[in-house]
């Protein structure tokens, strides 16, 4: 498992960073601007990032600025700032190539059932981040984990991202949490895809970030090990999940109110 620094007895990680990676200069800034964050409220965090964006839904969605350029990104911002990093794969061919950039390959949730790619991530020996899918059990993600594990590598973490609620909306059970801690791995919280909206007639994924807050809250309360939190300097103007992002500028409070209720229930 990655190590992750900064971590006072029972406080939560932090994954956050943007939805894809824009361009090298915009990354830097986030990343800078939540390390300090972090740094002062004593957070682990992990800097989140894809490289590539495979799960559009209309044709014309920007999907990247090309593989290698962005991994080469995310490569920097680990080498600059001192943090692990974590990119999404989406095929088994995928996972050597991120490995040789990233410390955390994750999974995404409509993939966590493909044996191949589970399989194939394991094998690089990287931490591997399997996200629940919209359509499982939190029960069910023990045999996602076990397909890891029985491929030599017990760096496993979980992530709850929302249980699909109809055609365009999603649910967060908060029992799933401590269900999957059960297992023995860390169980993150997805808080901003658990805000989404997906199935769109426009073909562009709403959200309620308004939400953003109600949602951590409640997961740190449950205790949750760690946050998932997509954030942006302008959402409005981000090329993907700009609907539920949270504001670059938001984030500390939200964190400081985060930390403030681990510590009532410690």
């Amino acid at each position: 498992m990655i190590e992750l620094k900064n971590n006072p007895a029972g406080n939560f990680f932090l994954l956050a960073g943007p939805c894809v990676i824009e361009g090298e200069e915009m990354a830097m800034r986030i990343a800078e601007q939540v390390v300090k964050i972090t740094e002062a409220l004593q957070i682990p965090y992990v800097f989140k990032g894809s490289y590539r964006k495979a799960n559009r839904s209309r044709l014309d969605s920007f999907t990247g600025i090309g593989d290698e350029k962005a991994l080469k990104v995310l490569q920097k911002v680990r080498d600059t700032f001192g943090v692990p990093t974590v990119t999404d794969i989406h095929s088994a061919e995928e996972a050597e190539m991120a490995a040789e950039y990233v410390d955390i390959l994750q999974i995404p949730a409509f993939l966590c059932r493909q044996t191949d790619l589970l399989v194939a991530a394991a094998k690089t020996g990287k931490t591997i981040n399997i996200k629940k899918g919209q359509f499982l059990s939190p029960l069910a993600m023990q045999f996602a984990a076990d397909k890891v594990v029985e491929a030599g590598n017990k760096n496993v973490m979980l992530t709850e991202r929302g249980t699909t609620f109809g055609y365009q909306d999603l649910v967060v059970d908060y029992r799933g949490i401590p269900e999957m801690q059960t297992f023995g791995y860390p169980v993150i919280l997805d808080v901003t895809h658990s805000l989404q909206q997906p199935n769109q007639t426009s073909g562009v994924t709403g959200g309620m970030p308004q939400l953003i807050e109600t949602i951590a809250k409640a997961g740190v309360a449950v205790g949750v090990d760690g946050i998932f939190i997509e954030t942006h300097e302008n959402p409005a103007v981000a090329k993907s999940d700009g609907a539920n992002m949270l504001k670059l500028d938001l984030l500390e409070g939200l964190l400081t109110k985060l930390v403030r209720i681990r510590e009532a229930i410690k």
